[in-house]
């Protein structure tokens, strides 16, 4: 492997002796874990650690003379006002939350479909988040709105403290602009709550001290209505202690009428029980465990299944009769809408008033079709949009037949289309202008052989002509988990401070990941989680066979499961890289589980305290497989301290093991944010800037 003598300087700038980081533990250290205390998330000598490294790591990062400019750049992208407005049907007016250079945390806002559609629609402010930070002394971070149908004039907002999971919940009455008198108010809590009328909400919290799950969630939910104490809140269902969480959701007709109160039991992370609300009690409904409801189309109740469930295969769409399904929960007729081939997976369903709207992908490349129940059965229409791109539903209409779809590529920026699943007609309602400049980039499919001969397909964005000799500078990134795809997409950041200074772009599509449905992702759970991670190697290796790149220039990225990802890539196969981006990750995985939202994930990685699925865990885990004598490339590994999803232990852990081996590395640790590690766009602009000069200074700069 190529010498780097520049990493090695800069390890010096960074490192403090093993002695000197014990010195400033003030818990006493287990012998196994000498580095267990980084795990108190607000505790002093934690917090003192993070400065250190902040410090150092930012010195070093922010004192290269390409960080003002890549930091500049990266600001005028995100807070640009020719973004387009992500819209949402809201009562018959479309609703967005913006943010920019004005409005840092954010405002809600509202418009007519019509205004929306102009080059410069007449926005009315809703709730602005900064003002209200300012005027109640708190760090807001504006986590969403649940509207009441069909109006959607009363809506409960979800405030976070600095971008954690946990929220404050407040009704908010949109006409008046202001928080209800008396109205509906939940301490701060990993909780959920949903409308069933006015004056009444199913609420998910913790209701006595430590009455949550092993993952922080709900599994007791109570009805609560207007001007009652949260103390005197009915009980309507006990999960256990063992589950994930439970919670509940309502299915409403296109005018707002309530059809049917539903609880959802989280078992695990991918296995729950439903149960319909009556006024006798809860009744099972028997659907699949591994699947979920997607829409209510007229009087079909649709969801997917992603096990085999009596006559039908993982992966399909399924539609039963709700009149009926209430009548005989165990007994109700199914009938199949679609079955997807093996190449293909259903990315996402909606509904609008008479219509099913369905993105279906073929080989990790979209379209859109409308579906259609009529006396023979469901028949479908694809919609006229661009091929060979990225396609995504937004919000349907629950009024009429219209749908936000957005369409975008690698080099082909986002175009919102508005379109009418009934009639199929499709127009353009917003488009963004190029960000970077994409001339001579070419996009490329390929596929690597994995080791158990598994086609395992990527996708490379390089320079027309770029030569073969293994000198382009290469970013590759995965997730590999949680059946969540991989697509292309349009970046300006990435395009703006990687693909026009010369770089490459690569995204894996692994298994573990959708991309070609449920035994996709179950391919590469549990047990056979090396799977996923054997894909990723492949998809390395092919890109420095081919000439590509070549160790010297290529690093992987990731985040959250990705961030464990590329840190299972850096142990196992270090030879292979010289950047690692490893962002808000899992890392110690013998103890993911009894960290914050861990024990939710049990269902995808297994259970370390089981001996046998400890061992599976153990031969992947990357922060016990850090180790002495080898040549691992300096990570930047980021953060943030108000994760309260994956805890930030994982990262801080992990720099601390490679500090007290002798090896070089960046960290940085954003006190704000959330498991995003960025609460707004002045947080974002940084991250990602920081980011990008690593890796022009590991993958770029001339080797010294």
């Amino acid at each position: 492997m190529p010498t780097r003598t520049s990493t090695l300087v800069l390890a010096g700038a960074l490192l403090i002796s093993a002695s000197a980081l014990r010195a400033q533990s003030s818990p006493a250290p287990q012998a196994d874990d000498p580095f267990i205390w980084l795990e108190e998330v607000e505790g002093d000598s934690a917090l003192a650690w993070v400065r250190a490294r902040n410090t150092r790591s930012l010195g070093v990062l922010q004192s290269d003379p390409r960080y003002a400019g890549l930091h500049a750049a990266a600001l005028e992208i995100v807070q640009a006002t020719d973004r387009i407005p992500s819209p949402s049907f809201n009562g018959g007016r479309i609703s967005n939350f913006w943010q920019d250079r004005d409005h840092v945390r954010g405002i809600w806002r509202r418009t007519t479909l019509d205004s929306y559609k102009t080059d410069a629609p007449e926005w009315t402010t809703v709730l602005d988040i900064d003002a209200l930070a300012r005027a109640e002394n708190a760090n807001w971070v504006y986590k969403g709105a649940s509207c009441l149908p069909p109006a959607n004039r009363y809506c409960l907002v979800s405030l976070s403290d600095g971008g954690k999971d946990a929220v404050s919940i407040r009704e908010y009455d949109t006409e008046e602009k202001r928080f209800v008198a008396g109205g509906f108010v939940l301490p701060e809590g990993k909780q959920s709550a949903t409308w069933v009328d006015r004056n009444t909400l199913i609420v998910g919290r913790e209701w006595m001290p430590g009455e949550v799950t092993g993952s922080g969630y709900a599994y007791v939910l109570k009805r609560v209505t207007r001007g009652q104490p949260l103390d005197q809140a009915r009980e309507i269902f006990r999960g256990a202690p063992t589950d994930v969480s439970a919670g509940a959701f309502t299915l409403r007709d296109p005018d707002g009428a309530l059809r049917a109160l539903f609880i959802r039991q989280g078992r695990t992370f991918w296995e729950s029980d439903l149960y319909l609300v009556t006024r006798t009690g809860n009744v099972k409904v028997d659907l699949p465990a591994r699947g979920g409801i997607e829409a209510l189309v007229g009087d079909r109740l649709v969801f997917t299944a992603n096990q085999a469930w009596r006559e039908y295969k993982a992966g399909d769409l399924l539609s039963v009769d709700l009149r009926e399904l209430i009548a005989k929960p165990t007994t109700a007729a199914v009938e199949l809408i679609l079955r997807p081939g093996a190449r293909e997976s259903i990315q996402s369903v909606n509904g609008t008033r008479t219509r099913l709207v369905v993105s279906l992908y073929e080989n990790v490349r979209g379209a859109v079709y409308s579906y259609e129940r009529g006396a023979s059965g469901w028949t479908r229409a694809r919609l006229a949009l661009p091929e060979n791109v990225t396609v995504g539903l937004g919000s349907a209409s629950d009024q009429t037949d219209q749908i936000f779809i957005d369409v975008s590529g690698f080099t082909t920026p986002q175009t919102l289309y508005l379109a009418d699943a009934a009639s199929g007609s499709v127009a353009v309602a917003k488009s963004s202008p190029a960000k970077f400049d994409a001339t001579g980039l070419v996009v490329e499919q390929h596929e690597a052989i994995s080791a158990d001969g598994t086609r395992v397909p990527y996708f490379l964005v390089r320079k027309e002509g770029a030569p073969r000799d293994g000198t382009t500078p290469t970013q590759l990134h995965g997730y590999g988990g949680f059946q969540i795809s991989q697509l292309p997409g349009y970046s300006a950041i990435r395009g703006r401070l990687w693909l026009e200074r010369g770089g490459a772009y690569a995204v894996a599509n692994t298994r573990g990941g959708g991309e070609f449905g449920p035994a996709w992702h179950q391919a590469a759970i549990g047990v056979n989680r090396n799977r996923a991670h054997e894909d990723f190697i492949a998809v390395a290796e092919h890109l420095i066979s081919t000439g590509v790149t070549s160790p010297r220039r290529l690093g992987i990225s990731g985040g959250s499961q990705g961030g464990l990802f590329v840190g299972v890539a850096m142990t196992k196969r270090p030879e292979l890289f010289n950047a690692v981006v490893i962002g808000v990750p899992l890392f110690d995985m013998l103890r993911y589980h009894k960290l914050l939202a861990g024990a939710s994930w049990i269902g995808e990685y297994g259970n370390p305290d089981i001996p046998e699925q400890r061992a599976w865990i153990a031969e992947y885990s990357p922060y016990q497989a850090l180790s002495a004598g080898k040549k691992y490339p300096m990570p930047f590994i980021f953060t943030s301290t108000k994760d309260d999803r994956v805890h930030p232990g994982h990262a801080r852990k992990a720099a601390a093991k490679l500090e007290s081996l002798g090896y070089p590395y960046l960290y940085y640790e954003n006190t704000d944010g959330g498991h995003s590690a960025s609460a707004n766009q002045l947080e974002t602009a940084r991250r990602v800037s920081l980011e990008y000069v690593y890796l022009t200074r590991q993958l770029m700069d001339a080797p010294q």
